[in-house]
């Protein structure tokens, strides 16, 4: 039996039923621009109080209303990344981007593009490694690129979005590539990645400082965000000797915690909880078998959909 949200998308004309439908590929689009599902759903209500306030004539002579959605969007988000910029150097402590729970993986019906053979994937456009590393590009060679590599928009279009000629977002859109590229490296394999992140839930449970040191790479890098709001570290820290003196003393101040294994933006992870409540979210990049990354979200404004969906 559908569920009374499937009835009642059902039920709409076909006009409404198409408008509405574009709604979960407008959320992923602008929470890979934005880092922020909260903020993505700003972006997408203010799109659809914009289409609603077009007079029904407007609306009709509209080709594409997907293609409009989408524009609009795109615009909000660029105008809001400009402005994040500003909020952000008023941050307290290191901003990241917003965790997602559970396997969320929007899909958009555009067919698969030819160029760059290298394309990056919807489920790898989620992990934080990637979000974290669109955060260091300028608004608009972000949203050229999220547009065109993974999304999947002929320049053209993004053009129309970005304000810029098509040739102009080419380079956008190469020179953020160039900039992604040189950050990633071979991904370890899911089911590898899921074993080494259940060895740091024991080593951390039993608080054993030499079993976390022989998970971490040399180079390690921890970085948490509290947002002024709750207790986190300021700024990252470095190397395995420091992070995992800094998890040891973290785990024996959380005793009684759970810390439970789950997925983060679509890669293994944990969320630590504390009576029924999310309290911080982990999200690791691993590479050559040892962690080189850890993030830990704390900012609560940032923990709620784990605190709904727990």
């Amino acid at each position: 039996m559908n569920d009374p949200s499937e009835q009642a998308h059902d039920a709409l004309d076909p006009g409404l039923r198409a408008i509405v439908s574009e709604r979960r590929q407008l959320i992923g689009l602008a929470y890979r621009l934005v880092g922020s599902l909260s903020e993505a759903e700003d972006v997408v209500q203010e799109t659809y109080t914009r289409w609603y306030a077009l007079s029904p004539a407007q609306r009709e002579a509209i080709d594409s209303p997907g293609a409009w959605l989408t524009t609009v969007a795109g615009r909000i988000c660029l105008d809001l990344l400009g402005s994040a910029r500003a909020r952000r150097e008023r941050y307290v402590g290191e901003w990241l981007p917003e965790p997602l729970p559970g396997q969320v993986a929007w899909t958009t019906g555009r067919p698969p593009a030819t160029d760059p053979a290298d394309r990056v994937t919807l489920d790898e456009s989620i992990n934080m490694a990637f979000l974290v590393v669109l955060e260091s590009l300028t608004p608009a060679e972000r949203v050229a690129f999220v547009l065109h590599d993974v999304f999947r928009y002929p320049f053209a279009e993004v053009a129309e979005i970005v304000g810029r000629s098509p040739a102009a977002c080419r380079q956008l859109a190469s020179s953020a590539r160039r900039r992604i590229h040189a950050a990633r490296v071979s991904p370890t394999p899911i089911a590898r990645q899921a074993d080494l992140i259940k060895e740091f839930k024991k080593a951390w449970d039993a608080k054993d400082i030499g079993a976390l040191i022989g998970l971490l790479d040399p180079d390690v890098q921890a970085v948490g965000d509290g947002g002024g709001i709750v207790s986190a570290v300021l700024h990252p820290l470095e190397g395995r000797d420091q992070v995992a003196s800094y998890l040891l003393d973290l785990a024996n101040k959380t005793s009684g915690h759970e810390l439970l294994e789950r997925t983060v933006n679509g890669r293994p992870g944990l969320v630590l909880r504390q009576a029924g409540q999310t309290v911080a979210v982990l999200a690791f990049h691993i590479a050559e078998d040892h962690i080189q990354r850890i993030w830990g979200v704390r900012n609560p404004e940032k923990l709620r959909p784990w605190t709904e969906t727990a």
